[in-house]
């Protein structure tokens, strides 16, 4: 489907015509009509499958369509970290740009007292979207600065990972402080019993939509290395001076071992910088800042860049420990040969996580290439393959959605009522 086949107005359709944005992904397909059409939404979708643009389109087309109360927060966007806010924020501008008369702001902690006056001050005069962190737009609330008895959206975006870090509290707090008459869309990569709870309390009757978890592009060369965890840095020591490495991002999955990696590669005079939630905004700021120009060869960082972090021209990902399940794992990877650029991928994987390799194999359909050690650091493991018994947790999701309340289309049309 195109976009111009939506109901999408011509101030979004325009503002997508000169970004070059003409075909809509699986997910917006399905979602756009179904947020046009006021239903309460439950996408389940990777990141990196146009989700942020399934629900911000539609979303803006009824806030500029729509008689939405003026100098008053008609739409809150919730976001699991202040990076994704940030990239959330980045594509209001671009799908906004002819939207005059839509004002938004982004809420998020880290920065200095400047910006929370900024903050204060944007949301007291009634920005029309608020994109905020959890804890930022409590503190907010808290202070009296914001008024949410006009919101007409509440987006949830990344659920899965917002209870993962340990949000459900301050979620159902902000919940509580909006109208019940509201239209409700919540994103999440994964559906277990904690997301369809949530789903339950704060949705009514949502059109759910499921898309299958993508793999990754066939350009990218994966292969691994099976090591005990004392052979890892002498693998990269092999890699970076065997190639000559730049532009080379190194994932795991705790910060106090993406410290531990970047003080051995410092040892080893290698340009790099990291990237974890110890450090403040700023600082995230000045080191993507510095890895994106090229300061800094290698990146090494937790999953907070694997979501949603967009750099083009990286040459290699490195997992320096296999990633929790199969979309972690593509989103690490997908990092690289972007933009019709060749890349490679290599896993580092220990003995204790050779069953979880495997079921990256059995999701990818393919034997990732096992690299031979370098001879200077003996043997490794063997790599067994254990028959697997249980179900696979990779397994791909079904296209489909559950039963909503209509699937008409209609442009206008009134805004759902509220109290």
């Amino acid at each position: 489907m195109k976009f111009e086949d939506t109901y999408l107005n011509d101030n979004i359709l325009d503002a997508l015509y000169d970004m070059r944005f003409e075909d809509c992904t699986p997910i917006q397909e399905k979602c756009i009509p179904e947020i046009l059409d006021y239903n309460d939404v439950i996408g389940v979708a990777q990141t990196g499958t146009g989700k942020t643009a399934a629900y911000l389109l539609p979303i803006l087309s009824m806030l500029d369509d729509g008689e939405y109360p003026k100098d008053a927060i008609n739409c809150i966007i919730m976001s699991p970290t202040r990076e994704l806010a940030q990239q959330i924020d980045q594509a209001m501008q671009g799908f906004g740009y002819y939207l005059d008369s839509i004002s938004s702001v982004a809420v998020y902690g880290g920065n200095d007292g400047n910006r929370y006056d900024q903050e204060m001050k944007s949301l007291r005069m009634g920005a029309d979207v608020v994109i905020a962190t959890p804890g930022r737009l409590l503190s907010h609330i808290r202070m009296g600065h914001i008024d949410l008895s006009k919101v007409s959206f509440f987006v949830l975006d990344e659920a899965d990972r917002m209870l993962d870090m340990g949000f459900s509290d301050d979620i159902m707090q902000i919940v509580a402080k909006l109208p019940k008459e509201r239209q409700t869309i919540m994103f999440s990569a994964t559906m277990p019993d904690k997301i369809q709870q949530l789903a339950r309390t704060i949705l009514n009757n949502p059109v759910e939509i499921k898309i299958a978890v993508s793999k990754p592009a066939e350009k990218i060369k994966q292969s691994a290395y099976v090591c005990y965890d004392t052979q890892k840095i002498g693998i990269i020591k092999h890699l970076f001076a065997t190639n000559q490495l730049k532009r080379v991002i190194i994932f795991s999955g705790k910060k106090d071992k993406v410290k531990d990696i970047a003080r051995e590669l410092r040892n080893l005079k290698i340009n790099c910088c990291q990237m974890h939630s110890d450090l403040t905004q700023q600082e995230r700021d000045e080191v993507m800042f510095k890895f994106k120009a090229g300061m800094k060869d290698v990146l090494v960082a937790t999953d907070i860049v694997s979501r949603g972090i967009d750099i083009d021209d990286i040459l290699m990902v490195i997992n320096y420990d296999v990633p929790h399940d199969c979309e972690d794992y593509v989103h690490r990877i997908g990092r690289t040969a972007r933009a019709d650029r060749d890349g490679a991928a290599i896993t580092f994987v220990n003995e204790k996580e050779i069953y979880k390799f495997q079921q990256i194999e059995e999701f990818l359909e393919k034997v990732i290439t096992k690299n031979p050690l370098p001879e200077n650091l003996g043997k490794g493991p063997e790599y067994k393959v254990e028959k697997n018994t249980q179900s696979n947790r990779c397994g791909t999701r079904r296209h489909g959605r559950g039963n909503g309340k209509g699937n008409g289309r209609r442009r206008g049309g009134k805004k759902p009522q509220k109290k």
